[in-house]
C-alpha cells in the first residue's frame, strides 16, 4: 500500500486564507529549516574547523559556493515535491524498475545511518565536553532522543518546526557570542570570498567542505516536507508555492551558511592566528577556545551549539529514514521501530569501534561517515534533476534549459569530488592494509557496481524514454464480490476500508447489517508522516489517490444500489477513526483487520484495540 509522504503530517498547515504579503509567506516557512541543520550537522564541522585553522579565511569562497549548490538542489526538490505531490523516494520507485529501487533503498539507508553516525557522535562529543560524561555513555544517552521524536510528531509540524528553529537560533546566537570573543579581522574575511586556493592541502579541504555540504537525505525530506502545505492546485497557486518555498530556502540555507562560516571563521580566528594549523577535531577545538579567548563562556557555548547541532539533525534524519522506507518500499511501519532501528544501526558501530579502539578514533569515525554520504549523493541528485526536467512528470512546470545546464554542472562537480574523495579512501585503505586482497575482492568490485548503476541512471532517461509505474494502493480493480443481504434496524453504518483484501469481508459484513435500506459511510486514514504532522492542511500524492479510490468505492456501490458516503482522515488510524465515528453518530462501526500479530503488532501498530477504546457504539469486528 503505498501513501502519502509524510501522511501523519500532509497537507496540515493551511495557506490558502492567508492574506497576501508578510502573514502568506510565514504560512509557507518551515520545512526549509528543518533542511537546514543537515548543512551544520556535526559532520560539516571538522571540515570548517580544520579549513580555518590550516587556511585561516581562505577558503570561505568555498562555502559560500557550496551554499549556492545547495541552494539550486534544495530548491529542485522542493519542486518535485510541490507539482508531483511525490517526494523524490516516491517518484523513483515510479519510474524504476524494483530492483534497482531496492538498490537505491539500500544506499538510502545506508547514507541516513552514515549521518545519524556523524550525529550521535556529535551529540556524545558535546555532552562529554559540557557534563564530562564518557563518550562511550553519551553515545547510549543518545538513544533518548527517540522519544522526543515521537512527542513532536504528535504534537504537529508546526510545533516540530519550531523545536527545530529554537536549535537553529541557540546554535546561531552561539557563534554570535563567539564571534564577539574572537574579533575576527573583517577585512580578511571578505578576502575570503575571493576564490584561491593556497596549496594543494587547501584542494582537499575545500573538497571535505564541499562533500560535506549536500546531504542525500535532505533531498528526500525537503521533496516531501514541502507537501505540508496545503494550497490552491491552480497554476497560480503553484507558482506562488515556488516561490514562497525558494523564499523559505534562501533565508534557511543562508542561515547554514552563517553557521559554517562561523565555525571557520572562529578557527581562523584563534588557531590560525596563533599558530595552530593543526587543529581539526573538534574535542581541540572546544579545549584550546577558553584560554585562547579568555572566556570559559567560549567552550560552554561551542558545546552547547554542537549538542544543538546533533540534536537538530538527528530528528530530520530519522524523518528522512520514513520517507525513504515508505517511498521506496511501500512499508509504513510503527514511528517508535522505525526510530530505534535507525538509531541502533548508528550506536553499534559507534560503540564498537570506540570501545575497541578508544575515544581518539572519533574524528576517523565522523570523516569514514561522510565517505558513506558521499558514496549515495550521485543517486540522489541525478534522478531528481531528470525529474524535474520532465515535461510530462512535471505538468508544464519543469526546469528552464539554463536551469538544467546548471544543476548538471553542479551535479557533476560535487559527484566529482565525492567520487575522488571515495576514490582516495580506498585506496588509502588498501595502502595501509596488510592483506589488501580481501579489499580487492569485496571493497572494489562494491565501488566499481556502484559506478555502474550511477551511470545507468544518468544514461537511460536520455536513452530510453521511462514509462511511469504507478505502484500504488488498490482496490484490486474493483473486482469484489458483494452480498445483497440484511434487514436491521441498523440504518447509519460506518465501515474502514484500506483498498486491501480485507475491504471485501468488512463490506460484506455491513451490507449484511444493513442492507439496502442503510446509509453506509466508508472511512479512510490516511497515515503517512505528513499526514500525522499536518492533518487535513496536507496536499499531496496519495491524498489525491486516496481520495480518488474512495470516490471511485462510491460510484461503484452506489451503482449497486447502496446509499455510500465517504469520510477521509488524517493521521493516526488509532486516533483518526474514533474522531470521525464520534462525530457522525453511527450505530454501529464495522471493521476489517489483516490478521497479523505479535511482532508485527509491534513493527505495524494495532489500529483495532486503540479504536475500540475510543468509540461508545458497538464494533464489528471482521477477520481477513
Amino acid at each position: 500500500m503505498k501513501g502519502k509522504s509524510l501522511e501523519e503530517v500532509h497537507e496540515s498547515v493551511a495557506t490558502q486564507g492567508k492574506v497576501k504579503g508578510f502573514r502568506k509567506i510565514l504560512a509557507f516557512l518551515g520545512p526549509a529549516y528543518l533542511i537546514s541543520v543537515g548543512y551544520m550537522d556535526p559532520g560539516n564541522w571538522a571540515t570548517d574547523i580544520a579549513g580555518g585553522s590550516q587556511f585561516g579565511y581562505a577558503l570561505i569562497w568555498v562555502l559560500l559556493m557550496s551554499n549556492i549548490m545547495a541552494l539550486l538542489l534544495q530548491s529542485l526538490s522542493a519542486r518535485l515535491g510541490i507539482v508531483t505531490q511525490r517526494d523524490l523516494a516516491q517518484a523513483s520507485r515510479e519510474t524504476y524498475s524494483p530492483f534497482v529501487n531496492y538498490i537505491l533503498y539500500f544506499l538510502a539507508e545506508i547514507a541516513i545511518a552514515a549521518c545519524d553516525l556523524a550525529e550521535v557522535l556529535g551529540m556524545a562529543i558535546g555532552l562529554n565536553l559540557l557534563f564530562d560524561i564518557s563518550l562511550l555513555n553519551g553515545v547510549f544517552i543518545t538513544v533518548l532522543d527517540t522519544f522526543l521524536l515521537l512527542f513532536l510528531i504528535n504534537k504537529g509540524i508546526r510545533k516540530m518546526e519550531a523545536f527545530i528553529i529554537v536549535l537553529v537560533a541557540i546554535i546561531g546566537i552561539s557563534f554570535v557570542c563567539e564571534m564577539i570573543f574572537a574579533q575576527p579581522e573583517l577585512d580578511k574575511i571578505v578576502a575570503g570570498l575571493v576564490p584561491s586556493l593556497p596549496g594543494e592541502a587547501a584542494l582537499y579541504i575545500a573538497i571535505g567542505i564541499i562533500g560535506a555540504t549536500v546531504m542525500p537525505h535532505n533531498l528526500y525530506l525537503h521533496s516531501s516536507l514541502v507537501q505540508t502545505r496545503k494550497f490552491d492546485r491552480t497554476k497560480e497557486g503553484v507558482k506562488q508555492a515556488l516561490k514562497y518555498n525558494f523564499i523559505d530556502s534562501t533565508i534557511a540555507l543562508n542561515l547554514a551558511f552563517f553557521v559554517n562560516a562561523a565555525i571557520l571563521i572562529l578557527a581562523a580566528a584563534t588557531f590560525h592566528k596563533s599558530g595552530m594549523y593543526e587543529v581539526a577535531e573538534i574535542q581541540d577545538a572546544h579545549k584550546f577556545l577558553a584560554p585562547m579567548l579568555g572566556t570559559k563562556w567560549a567552550a560552554i557555548l561551542f558545546a552547547v551549539a554542537l549538542i544543538a547541532a546533533g540534536q537538530s539533525s538527528t530528528v530530520t534524519g530519522t524523518l528522512a529514514g520514513q520517507i525513504v522506507m515508505e517511498g521506496y518500499l511501500n512499508l509504513r511501519i510503527q514511528p517508535w521501530v522505525r526510530r530505534i532501528l535507525t538509531r541502533l544501526i548508528a550506536i553499534v558501530p559507534a560503540v564498537i569501534t570506540i570501545s575497541i579502539f578508544g575515544e581518539s578514533v572519533t574524528g576517523k569515525l565522523l570523516i569514514f561517515s561522510q565517505v558513506v554520504l558521499s558514496l549515495q549523493l550521485g543517486f540522489a541528485i541525478i534522478p531528481l534533476i531528470h525529474f524535474v526536467s520532465d515535461k510530462t512528470k512535471m505538468k508544464g512546470f519543469h526546469i528552464s534549459r539554463v536551469t538544467q545546464i546548471a544543476a548538471w554542472l553542479i551535479a557533476s562537480i560535487i559527484v566529482s569530488l565525492n567520487g575522488k574523495l571515495v576514490y582516495d579512501e580506498i585506496k588509502g585503505w588498501i595502502e595501509a592494509s596488510e592483506n589488501p586482497v580481501w579489499l580487492w575482492l569485496t571493497v572494489v568490485p562494491l565501488a566499481v557496481g556502484f559506478l555502474a548503476l550511477l551511470i545507468f541512471i544518468i544514461v537511460k532517461p536520455f536513452v530510453i524514454k521511462p514509462k511511469e509505474h504507478i505502484f500504488n494502493h488498490s482496490p484490486h480493480s474493483l473486482k469484489l464480490k458483494y452480498a445483497r443481504t440484511g434487514d436491521s434496524a441498523k440504518k447509519n453504518i460506518a465501515v474502514t476500508v484500506d483498498f486491501s483484501d480485507a475491504d471485501e469481508n468488512a463490506l460484506n459484513n455491513a451490507f449484511a447489517l444493513g442492507g439496502t435500506d442503510a446509509t453506509y459511510t466508508l472511512i479512510h486514514v490516511v497515515e503517512t508522516v505528513g499526514a500525522i504532522m499536518y492533518g487535513d492542511e496536507i496536499v499531496d500524492h496519495e491524498t489525491s489517490v486516496d481520495e480518488k479510490l474512495l470516490a471511485e468505492y462510491d460510484e461503484l456501490l452506489t451503482a449497486k444500489g447502496y446509499r455510500i458516503k465517504t469520510k477521509l482522515g488524517f493521521g493516526n488510524p488509532g486516533k483518526g477513526i474514533p474522531k470521525i465515528v464520534n462525530e457522525g453518530h453511527f450505530d454501529v462501526l464495522v471493521m476489517g483487520t489483516h490478521g497479523h500479530s505479535g511482532i508485527k503488532d509491534l513493527l505495524f501498530g494495532t489500529t483495532v484495540g486503540k479504536v475500540r477504546h475510543g468509540v461508545s457504539i458497538p464494533i464489528v469486528i471482521v477477520k481477513k
